[in-house]
């Protein structure tokens, strides 16, 4: 993705998500110098990876298939393994009409998907074999605003202002907005985008960035490179 296409989308995004009533943190307006003079102090953003992140998966399609995401808090793995502290995350995203993410699950995530706002969040479940794979004739259980529900394989759910979903590990899922453009709140368990994100396809996580402009705001995967 262009660096110039990635900086338009943040302000886009940054609109939007103030529309619905909500504030990005004061870190996310930091210019790369500023992260780079204060990152002592951000060592925990930095290294919990908090922060823009916005992909295409490597495929160069963003309209098509493509997610916003902006990580607002990340606990620590270490924390999840011996049963205490900080063992949540919270991120918010925005799925544009018709854009896909694509189908994937996660090992160690759970996850309550919200709608925050716009319009319709349509998410395809299927469920896993008992290896925790990919299977293309198995349905499943979920839990819709804390309500039981049974799906079958390939199930499109749906999803209003409001309602929202609870996904575990294995809940192989893909979604996109429909009728419009969706605020989507993500709370989960903590969140390792590098490691905890299985796709159905050999598809990467993160987007190739060709550097044509200076960057607005460092995305989450700038931190190695920049800080």
């Amino acid at each position: 993705m262009k660096r110039s296409r990635i900086n338009e989308i943040m302000a886009e995004a940054d609109e939007m998500i103030r529309h619905h009533g909500f504030a990005l943190p004061p870190f996310a307006y930091w210019t790369p110098d500023e992260f780079k003079a204060r990152a002592d102090d951000a060592r925990a953003v930095i290294d919990a990876r908090c922060g823009w992140d916005i992909t295409d998966y490597g495929a160069g399609r963003y309209d098509e298939m493509g997610l916003f995401l902006f990580t607002l808090r990340n606990g620590r793995l270490a924390d999840l393994q011996r049963g205490g502290g900080m063992c949540y995350a919270e991120k918010l995203l925005i799925s544009k009409q018709d854009q896909l993410s694509p189908m994937h699950t996660h090992v160690i995530k759970a996850e309550d998907i919200i709608n925050r706002g716009g319009a319709t969040l349509v998410v395809e479940l299927y469920g896993s074999d008992a290896d925790g794979n990919f299977d293309e004739s198995a349905g499943g259980v979920v839990m819709c605003d804390g309500i039981r529900r049974e799906f079958s394989a390939g199930e499109k759910l749906r999803f209003a202002p409001g309602e929202s979903l609870t996904l575990m590990p294995g809940d192989w899922h893909a979604f996109w907005g429909e009728g419009g453009d969706v605020l989507v709140g993500e709370v989960s368990t903590v969140n390792d985008d590098e490691t905890d994100n299985i796709f159905r396809e050999p598809i990467g996580r993160f987007a190739e960035v060709e550097e044509d402009v200076d960057p607005t705001h460092l995305l989450v995967s700038d931190y190695r490179q920049w800080l």
